[in-house]
């Protein structure tokens, strides 16, 4: 047995790369929606309210401890939804439950003088969390969401198993067809660390943007 065919590889390339735009587009879309759920909820998290408290500390507490291909069945053979929307809606719960505390983490590591000299410039309290805090917390939480970002890349494979025909969907049916998994794989294992080291320069890009 071949441990690596490169003609084999070369010629799947093409069927494989056809499934990389519907990953990118499940990446950028969960991301986005992870990060908007996450501060909502790391903003009920932080509530006085000890309902609105509660209610985020168990939803924090459940999604970082389920697995996303539970969280996928149970959204596309449970609830019954459309392949790409379970994909969507699963990676982004569970995503924005790990978004919400790296953003609390950030939030505890600026100095309450900042809220201070926000509200005595006449600012509210809604505007200085959105003009002056939320901003700084970005710039220090930006690291963890970088891990977020390759996680969420890769996790994208696992709508594989409720048929969305992304990357790793692609892979799968080439293998099948050719019998050589090995090849295959390899290939696939490669497309995943190019496009996570691409990902990870843009994520270093901004962290150098935000900090100047």
């Amino acid at each position: 047995m071949k441990l690596f065919d490169p003609a084999l590889a070369l010629d799947s390339l093409p069927t494989i790369l056809s499934g990389l735009p519907l990953s990118l587009f499940l990446l950028a879309v969960c991301f986005f929606l992870a990060n908007i759920s996450g501060i909502f909820i790391m903003l009920l998290r932080i509530s006085h309210n000890r309902l609105f408290s509660l209610f985020a500390r168990f939803y924090i507490s459940f999604f970082r401890g389920v697995p996303v291909l539970v969280v996928l069945f149970l959204t596309y053979f449970g609830a019954n939804m459309d392949a790409i929307p379970a994909a969507i809606l699963s990676l982004t719960l569970v995503s924005s439950a790990f978004v919400a505390e790296y953003y609390r983490s950030a939030l505890i590591g600026i100095n309450e003088t900042q809220s201070d000299a926000a509200r005595a410039l006449g600012l509210s309290k809604f505007a200085a969390m959105r003009y002056v805090i939320l901003p700084q917390a970005f710039r220090i939480a930006l690291p963890a969401l970088g891990n977020v970002l390759l996680d969420m890349f890769k996790g994208t494979s696992l709508a594989a198993m409720i048929t969305v025909s992304e990357i790793f969907m692609k892979a799968k049916i080439t293998a099948g067809a050719s019998q050589d998994y090995m090849t295959i794989y390899i290939v696939i294992a490669i497309i995943y660390w190019l496009v996570c080291c691409g990902l990870s320069f843009l994520e270093q890009l901004a962290e150098r943007y935000f900090h100047y």
